[in-house]
């Protein structure tokens, strides 16, 4: 199974189609190679494996943010890997 957590666009890289995104407070550099709709800084997005998958609205962003964070609350410290 996989899982997309919602990240936040900080910066554009159009010189090679990437985004560097923020998630929880971890930010990386993704590809957005498979995404035709072009990203502005702010926008939420959906990653799977390094790369954009979709873009999303806010709301629905920040519902499935906490929804993920209310997990992680229930899991043992022992059950939580480092990213």
């Amino acid at each position: 199974m996989c899982l997309s957590i919602p990240s936040q666009v900080v910066q554009l890289h159009p010189e090679d189609n990437c985004v560097t995104v923020d998630t929880l407070g971890v930010q990386r550099r993704v590809s957005c190679m498979l995404l035709e709709e072009p990203l502005n800084i702010g926008d939420y997005v959906l990653l799977h494996i390094g790369f954009v998958m979709s873009k999303i609205d806010q709301e629905e962003a920040q519902a499935s943010l906490e929804s993920f964070r209310q997990m992680v609350a229930l899991m043992p410290n022992q059950d939580i890997l480092p990213c």
